[in-house]
């Protein structure tokens, strides 16, 4: 097929061609045999056989026989069971409602897209994650970002918001997916209160890794580690991260469920995760719970991570991390794609951010530690970083 005189073929390789130029080329890649310094699964129970075991068995027990969804909840797709899962989370969670969506990304952009309306104002912080600027794109709410975690730049939003008529509402990460460091809830939260603005919190790489125990244990996420279910008014738990599954909900106070079943597309145009995916969520909360060590494991591994960069690395330059997620600054796309190919050839699974998915001179390798990395395995990483550093030095 012929687009005036290019085909459609053509235009597409030219810009695949520019990309590759610029190296900025993605490829699809396998690293079943790598140590894992890469995946979301924080835990470790996307490969945890006990928890494999419980979901199969769930399976077995399960009167519900039907092997999908055959449909949108508002049609079909509706279930006993679904609604069953959504009222465990709500408790989990410790708020009053629950709605289920696909993915986070479904769940980040059917709460943006259609909570924020037109008349109101949509205040982001600028280092959300893609599917919250997706969704936020498709708000006819008035739009702007601020600088990232500063509350002193949302002040001024807010108080420029507050002159117009109309709610105003806060969207950040609890931990943020390409730092790793956690936004200032509480102050967040006092900010708020002060303007009459509803907080909406991404809890994506928080949940099951902090929660209302010591060491992270329980797995509700930050907000209810630090208290403020009651003052948040929504929140989006995935589910493919720590508790190794799939899926996601927004939780908050029914009348948000009731909306979000009547407005958010995401929800209403798709058809339902299947049951097994169902059974899936609900083992994974019971896994979290029957498993309190696992976040005990990841925050001892964590703290001998960092000890040993401080040792190892200590004129190195890293994002200000708390978190699983410690990112390495490493100025450049072929320096930082460099340093992760040597870590790669030994077979550690570690990656390169690079821009413009970050900012030009905050390329990085990001890294996620987990409950199952060895001090071993954390030690050869260090000490090949160290050799890959040194061997794509700059000149600088």
């Amino acid at each position: 097929m012929l687009i005036g005189t290019r085909s459609i073929n053509q235009t597409l390789s030219e810009r695949i061609a520019a990309y590759q130029q610029a190296g900025l080329l993605r490829q699809l890649r396998t690293a079943d045999e790598f140590v894992d310094f890469c995946s979301n699964d924080y835990l470790g129970f996307a490969r945890s056989a006990s928890l494999r075991q419980a979901i199969q068995q769930a399976d077995l027990h399960s009167d519900v026989f039907r092997t999908g969804a055959t449909g949108s909840r508002l049609l079909a797709g509706q279930s006993t069971l679904a609604d069953e899962v959504e009222q465990e989370l709500a408790q989990f969670y410790r708020t009053e409602a629950a709605l289920i969506f696909n993915s986070g990304y479904d769940a980040n952009i059917g709460l943006l897209a259609c909570l924020p309306k037109a008349g109101n104002t949509l205040l982001t912080d600028e280092l959300i994650h893609a599917s919250m600027i997706d969704g936020a794109r498709l708000s006819y709410a008035t739009r702007d970002r601020f600088k990232h975690n500063d509350l002193a730049d949302l002040t001024l939003k807010l108080q420029q918001a507050a002159r117009q008529d109309g709610q105003i509402f806060v969207a950040v990460e609890s931990v943020y997916s390409m730092d790793g460091d956690r936004a200032p809830l509480t102050d967040l939260a006092d900010l708020c209160d002060q303007y009459g603005a509803a907080l909406l919190v991404d809890e994506a790489h928080a949940t099951g890794v902090y929660g209302s125990g010591p060491n992270g244990q329980w797995g509700e996420g930050l907000v209810v580690a630090m208290g403020l279910q009651d003052r948040v008014f929504a929140r989006v738990h995935t589910f493919g991260k720590a508790l190794g599954v799939h899926g996601a909900a927004v939780v908050g106070p029914a009348i948000l469920r009731q909306y979000l079943i009547n407005f958010a597309r995401p929800f209403i145009y798709t058809t339902a995760l299947p049951p097994h995916s169902l059974l899936a969520i609900r083992c994974a909360h019971a896994h979290v719970e029957q498993n309190p060590g696992a976040s005990h494991q990841l925050h001892k591994q964590l703290a001998y991570f960092r000890q040993r960069v401080g040792e190892v690395l200590p004129d190195t330059t890293w994002t200000d991390s708390q978190s699983p997620i410690q990112c390495l600054l490493i100025a450049g796309n072929e320096r930082a794609r460099a340093v992760a190919a040597e870590a790669q050839r030994i077979g550690l699974d570690v990656r390169a951010i690079l821009s413009p998915t970050v900012p030009a001179g905050q390329e990085r390798l990001r890294l996620c530690i987990h409950a199952f990395n060895t001090t071993n395995e954390i030690d050869n990483l260090l000490a090949i970083l160290k050799k890959a550093l040194a061997d794509n030095s700059t000149n600088d």
